[in-house]
């Protein structure tokens, strides 16, 4: 029988190597994310495995699961690692190889297999390991899922009976995956667009999926390196965006495609070096899209911008849209209940339904659907359709520092003082508050329609903190301030990656 796993190992013991150590604080929301090997070793993956194998099996999902992973020094040991836990749990493991997480979606559907477990953890830093699971196309795990593999893996609930493993390698997934985002139309207009990899995994399929798609690319950082020397893979970083400004500039490129590490974000930057925030490029997609269809209906998250409900062009249209909580996993699977044709969400995760898309998220084929937006505007730059846009004052994504065993307490102690601010009737910055929307954290609605958030992250040791304002920067900036302040009297926040 598999031993219960420990949380109070130490990395270099003769434990360590003998014993299975997994923290509990792993298990996020609905992703698991480690730091290797402080926080788990290979025999904890090995647990993690076989808790899976258990959970679909208890699920009545039958144990067929892909199994991929990124470009890191350590994640092939740390996937052999998970498929020996799925093996000895009784599961069908298809293993894809090096891949990007949609690729890993998309290998669901084209084998015909229920499960994924993708080894990638994105765009964190080098030292990050981390595992995107689902169970359900084209779902990953809910807060209830991950909850329920924490329990069987931290208490060793392994199913006792099941038969034998079976290992299948998959070698051709990525020509696959090229070959069925390419299976569509090329590009009427020539295009220049820079390809910003930051040194992730999307460095070896990008460039060559928008070269075949008809556009000239100039890539960029697109050799892949798990140290990350240029930037944080990650569209949201403004080093990353103010790199790929840079290129576009330099080369009189039409626009910017900046890829996070495991490929499912995208980040855009217009023809004049401008970056575009993933929820603006998400109104003008909505635009082009409900132009086509009309009555559509979207979801985005409570980062996002105001605009999904007060843009004119997409209320001409009939178009209407949901907020929704933070994160891939939820907006992935509200939008599939909902049957909205495209969910949205600020850190560049887009879902295309059908018959746009599978409704995974997919980068690249967020890349490929600006690309057509362009196409089906010929007289019209990048630029030129972001101008269009109703003006707002937005800051970027600014997330201070709060460990994992606090943060969501201390969200709760932030939300309960701003319902007291509302509940008084009292102003702030300078304005009464309209609504809150607690869904997610707090996003605090005053009256002009200025707003701000706070919620925690669900994927690292920090809060999310998003400021927007449709009438001034001064408002925005007003209401960042009072919101800073508010954060300021919690001594379990530290300091902020970035900050306007």
């Amino acid at each position: 029988m598999f031993p219960k796993p420990r949380q109070d190992l130490v990395p270099n013991t003769a434990e360590f190597e003998r014993l299975p150590f997994v923290k509990a604080t792993g298990f996020r929301e609905y992703d698991a994310r480690w730091r290797y090997p402080e926080e788990i070793n290979l025999l904890g993956l090995e647990a993690v495995g076989l808790g899976l194998a258990t959970l679909m099996r208890e699920r009545g999902v039958p144990v067929r699961v892909v199994v991929g992973h990124d470009y890191r020094s350590y994640s092939a040991a740390v996937k052999a690692a998970l498929m020996t836990g799925l093996l000895a749990g009784g599961a069908e493991v298809h293993d894809i190889g090096l891949s990007l997480s949609p690729m890993a979606y998309f290998a669901q559907f084209d084998l015909g297999v229920e499960g994924v477990a993708m080894v990638t953890a994105s765009h964190n830093d080098n030292g990050w390991t981390g595992i995107k699971m689902g169970m359900q196309r084209p779902l990953t795990f809910s807060p209830e899922d991950m909850t329920a593999l924490k329990d069987i893996v931290l208490n060793a609930g392994f199913s006792a009976e099941h038969e034998a493993g079976r290992y299948i390698f998959v070698p051709d997934m990525p020509e696959r995956y090229m070959a069925d985002l390419m299976a569509r139309p090329k590009l009427l207009r020539p295009l220049k667009v820079v390809v910003s990899c930051g040194n992730g995994t999307v460095g070896a399929f990008a460039p060559r999926v928008l070269a075949e798609f008809g556009c000239t690319v100039i890539p960029l950082n697109c050799d892949l390196d798990y140290t990350f020397p240029a930037h944080n893979p990650n569209p949201e970083d403004l080093g990353m965006l103010h790199a790929t400004s840079d290129c576009v500039l330099e080369h009189g490129a039409d626009l910017g495609l900046a890829f996070d590490g495991d490929g499912d974000r995208c980040g855009v930057v217009d023809n004049e070096g401008h970056e575009i925030f993933a929820d603006k490029v998400g109104v003008m997609l909505a635009r082009d899209i409900a132009a086509r269809n009309k009555g559509a209906l979207f979801v985005a998250d409570v980062k996002s911008t105001g605009l999904f409900l007060t843009d004119p062009v997409l209320k001409e249209h009939g178009a209407k849209t949901l907020y929704w909580k933070t994160g891939h996993s939820y907006i992935k699977r509200y939008s599939h209940e909902t049957g909205a044709l495209v969910g949205f969400e600020k850190s560049g995760h887009f879902f295309f339904n059908p018959p746009l898309g599978r409704g995974y998220d997919d980068g690249l084929i967020a890349g490929l659907a600006v690309l057509d937006m362009l196409d089906r505007n010929p007289d019209k730059t990048l630029a030129e359709l972001k101008r269009a846009l109703p003006p707002t004052w937005q800051s970027p994504t600014m997330s201070p520092h709060c460990g994992d065993e606090v943060k969501y307490a201390v969200v709760d102690r932030v939300v309960d003082h701003f319902k007291k601010v509302a509940a008084n009737g009292a102003e702030l910055a300078g304005q009464k508050i309209r609504e809150l929307i607690t869904v997610n954290g707090v996003r605090v609605v005053l009256d002009d329609g200025t707003w701000g958030l706070v919620r925690a992250s669900s994927n690292k040791p920090e809060l999310v903190v998003v400021v927007e304002s449709p009438t001034s920067e001064a408002n925005m900036r007003a209401i960042f301030a009072e919101i800073d302040a508010e954060l300021a009297k919690h001594p379990e926040i530290g300091a902020y990656n970035q900050k306007i």
